[in-house]
């Protein structure tokens, strides 16, 4: 008998194909257009499933970025230092075009399945190490506005963006093979109310020269940065580089990385801007519509990745009880626990089922109104659903390990942390919500069908019929007291429809605990039999 054995303690989670081992996944990607892949997302699931990748995220996240505000003579540097475990992780991802694969070289839109196919590898990339994606999203986001109306030199920069080459030198834009884009939009005085930003950007000849401070700065070393600035005729998009076009350093200064929860391995900065130089990004005057292109890009990812945690916790969860003694039995077979996991597992294949489902509306929202308005409002819920989830689940989870799951030496305490991120990035819930209803005010006529389909989808199951007629009420009052509660229940309506339309046994289960109110307030207390619990926990994990 090994010690592991003797002791009671489970094996290392190691090695695990992140695809095979997760039938909801192959199945919402199959659904969603994507059933020609399942070779090449096997291969990678196996690559970033591997021990390897496990102990670069670890690296990446214990050894966090540095800023060198100065060099040895005094002089401003301005740069940030990553330990190369946070490299390693970058090159894979945009080797493995996590950045740009929804793009052409032209910055027009991938055939589709490209969003459900990169939605896949997100998910599984969010499960190992989910700080590195800041910059990952923050790029692919900026081709929307760069092909739209960027600088002159838009379509190079583009070409840069969309090749699988990391270069994290510092160096001008112009110089390098490949190139990563950030933001910055938030101030310390405005905060979600981006109208009210304070950064000036004055024209030029050949530009604008943006002075103020910005309180975020997403991936402060990336070679440009989409920023916010109040120009005359407006709060207008201007894209910084880090080096002018004569090859200067650009002036602007990072002031501070913030000591965040989570989120270590990815570096965020305070950041002032001395008349640094920048191209207009759209009109003047539009710079808020112009962001909320890349934000659309950027939530959606937030809903995909925060599903991956998800998964990542859960998988801890199922590993551990299978191994676990108590009592006389495993822990897994246990009622309570049973009933716990099987929870788990119901709300983890909501998650994925309504995200990828939205991928697809977005991969089919150029040719057909519907699919285009649908990604327009779901995307908002999506975010809202999936990552205000997120923070209780992972906080179960850990309940599933007792104590090991609360010690540093594993990976929960890490997940735990990132897990409230990607609700409060691109918006904190109440933005989204205001979101939603703002779309509702000005297409009420494009939502209610969108709520139609959802219901066509969603059929006969529990509580679907009462679930859209409280939705569609709701809307119509569009009172923003109640948007949180009209959100969470338009998405629950969505993920049911998601999961009845994959023909998942989850379906109904799910609709009875959501749609139909047969769950608690907390996991575990979903009314389930005993038979949905052994099915909802074999397609979870087999094996």
């Amino acid at each position: 008998m090994g010690d592991r054995a003797r002791f009671n303690q489970s094996p290392p989670l190691a090695d695990l194909d992140l695809f095979a081992s997760d039938p909801p996944l192959a199945e919402a990607v199959k659904i969603n257009g994507l059933g020609d892949e399942a070779r090449l997302l096997a291969a990678f699931g196996r690559r970033w499933g591997a021990g390897e990748m496990a102990e670069q995220a670890r690296l990446a996240n214990e050894n966090v970025p540095r800023l060198q505000a100065y060099d040895a003579s005094g002089f401003r540097r301005d740069t940030v230092e990553f330990h190369p475990a946070y490299h390693h992780l970058m090159k894979e991802s945009v080797g493995s075009s996590l950045h740009c694969s929804t793009w052409t070289t032209g910055g027009e839109r991938a055939d589709a399945p490209a969003e459900v196919a990169r939605a896949a590898r997100v998910y599984m990339v969010a499960q190992v190490e989910n700080g590195h994606l800041s910059s990952i999203i923050t790029t692919r986001a900026a081709v929307a506005v760069l092909a739209a109306g960027g600088p002159p030199s838009a379509a190079e920069m583009i070409r840069k963006i969309v090749n699988r080459h990391y270069d994290p030198d510092f160096r001008p834009w112009s110089e390098k093979f490949g190139i990563t884009v950030g933001m910055a939009v938030t101030e310390r005085q405005a905060g979600t109310d981006v109208r009210g930003a304070a950064t000036v950007a004055e024209p030029t000849a050949d530009g604008y020269l943006v002075t103020g401070h910005k309180w975020f700065m997403s991936a402060p070393m990336s070679d440009a940065f989409v920023v916010l600035a109040q120009a005359p005729a407006g709060p207008t998009a201007v894209l910084v580089p880090r080096f002018r076009p004569d090859g200067e350093v650009n002036a602007l200064q990072l002031q501070r990385l913030k000591n965040k929860l989570g989120n270590r391995a990815n570096a965020s900065a305070e950041v002032e801007f001395r008349g640094a130089f920048g191209w207009r990004l759209g009109q003047e005057g539009a710079g808020v519509r112009t962001v909320m292109e890349m934000v659309q890009l950027t939530r959606f990812d937030c809903a995909v990745s925060s599903a991956g945690l998800m998964r990542a916790a859960f998988s801890r969860a199922v590993h551990h009880t299978r191994h676990r003694g108590v009592f006389g039995r495993h822990l897994s077979d246990q009622p309570m626990m049973r009933a716990v996991l099987a929870d788990l597992a119901l709300e983890a294949e909501a998650a994925v089922a309504l995200a990828f489902r939205l991928a697809r509306s977005f991969d089919r929202a150029a040719e057909e109104p519907g699919e285009r308005m649908r990604a327009r409002l779901l995307t908002p819920v999506a975010k809202y659903r999936i990552t205000k989830a997120t923070p209780a689940f992972v906080a179960e989870a850990m309940e599933c390990l007792g104590g090991n799951g609360f010690i540093e030496d594993g990976v929960l305490p890490r997940l735990y942390r990132e897990a409230p991120v990607n609700a409060i990035w691109e918006g904190s819930g109440n933005v989204v919500c205001l979101d939603v209803l703002r779309i509702v005010e000005r297409d009420p006529e494009a939502v209610t069908a969108v709520v139609d389909d959802l219901l066509a989808e969603a059929g006969d199951l529990p509580g679907a019929h009462a679930s859209a007629e409280a939705v569609r009420l709701a809307l119509r009052s569009a009172e923003p007291g109640g948007g949180r509660a009209v959100v969470e229940r338009l998405g629950s309506l969505a993920a049911a429809a998601a999961l009845r339309a994959g023909a998942s046994p989850a379906a109904e289960p799910f609709a009875r605990s959501h749609l139909a109110g047969e769950r608690g307030a907390t996991l575990g207390t979903s009314r389930l039999s005993s038979a949905e619990m052994d099915r909802l926990l074999a397609r979870a994990m087999p094996g």
